[in-house]
């Protein structure tokens, strides 16, 4: 799906079936309870957050609607290299406090940015060991209290079982994506030794790797 000549029709399908999968496997409403609403609430009014890879925007979605259930009105900002995901999360329904660009977290970090959270979901496995030094370091500059990248963790039960899932999704590419994600993604011990200083692993059910940043 990273190609720019795949079939358009599937890759949209992609973008929409990644919202069932993010929400039946990435583990954002435990992130969003025991690390993102405590730093809303604490920020209060003007908060920001800031998605990198976004992607169609499912994540900031649906992050969107648990601040609103709190009582929260944080400013969301996707943000994503590739224009066809741009122009899909545009199109999709979203609340007035949610925005796309297209554009890197490098450019971001570059041009002055700055966001009180910044996130990634399934970005990690798609990066070299040095574009993950990267990351953190733009997630540094970017963040003034908390960064959070979730990603997949390899592992030869995800690889065998993610089949069970990705077989109900005709016509996209979540089957093919997905298997590939998990031959290219991380274990524990492989992202602990990529992290620079002040980051932390966290693993989480089902198969779940999580790197943290606290200012």
């Amino acid at each position: 799906m990273d190609e720019p000549g795949c079939d358009g029709v599937r890759l949209v399908n992609t973008y929409r079936d990644f919202d069932r999968v993010n929400s039946a496997v990435s583990g954002w409403r435990g992130l969003y309870t025991r690390h993102v609403r405590p730093v809303l609430r604490e920020v209060g009014s003007g908060a920001t957050i800031l998605d990198v890879g976004c992607g169609g925007g499912d994540v900031l979605r649906r992050l969107a609607r648990w601040a609103s259930q709190d009582g929260l009105n944080p400013c969301f900002v996707g943000t994503d290299p590739d224009h066809r995901a741009i122009e899909y999360a545009r199109r999709e329904p979203g609340p007035a406090n949610l925005r796309f660009l297209c554009a890197t977290a490098g450019e971001l970090a570059t041009a002055g940015e700055r966001f009180d959270i910044v996130l990634s979901n399934h970005v990690l496995h798609h990066l070299s060991d040095g574009e993950v030094a990267a990351l953190c370091a733009d997630s540094t500059t970017l963040a003034t209290h908390l960064a959070i990248h979730a990603d997949i963790c390899r592992h030869p039960l995800a690889h065998a079982g993610f089949p069970l899932i990705g077989g109900w999704f005709r016509d996209s590419f979540i089957l093919e994506d997905g298997l590939l994600s998990i031959r290219r993604a991380f274990t524990p011990e492989e992202l602990r030794r990529l992290a620079p200083e002040g980051w932390q692993i966290r693993t989480a059910f089902p198969f779940r790797l999580n790197l943290l940043w606290n200012a």
